[in-house]
């Protein structure tokens, strides 16, 4: 089964920042479109940023210039380096395999982890 596993969550002040990390288990990312979303409670879960197997990357508009989505395929990783953040950012962090292109938050791939927390505050 296809498994990813998020670390790196914690709090922060804002304007600090934290990289995230999502590794696999049982199988190997580099062929793999790799998205994260982030779930804040009360609202639902958003596609934050994507990578595609070529380095192609994508972000939602209030992260731009923020964020950077990396992978290391040998690691079998995938970062996203969170800068300047905001308390608007804090939520639950989740990565997934997905299918890149237009509307790649809708084409999940592989189950949702148990995610990481990431609080912004002073």
């Amino acid at each position: 089964q296809l498994q990813l596993v998020e670390s790196g969550g914690g709090l922060v002040q804002p304007g600090g920042s934290l990289r995230l990390s999502c590794a696999a288990s049982g199988f190997t990312l580099d062929s793999y479109a790799i998205g994260w979303f982030r779930q804040a409670p009360g609202k639902e879960r958003e596609g934050v940023s994507c990578i595609s197997s070529s380095y192609n990357t994508v972000y939602t508009d209030s992260v731009k210039g923020r964020f950077t989505i990396s992978r290391d395929n040998a690691k079998n990783t995938v970062y996203l380096q969170m800068n300047s953040l905001k308390p608007e950012d804090t939520a639950v962090y989740y990565c997934a395999a997905v299918q890149y292109g237009p509307g790649w938050y809708r084409r999940v791939l592989t189950s949702w982890g148990q995610g990481t927390q990431v609080t912004v505050s002073s």
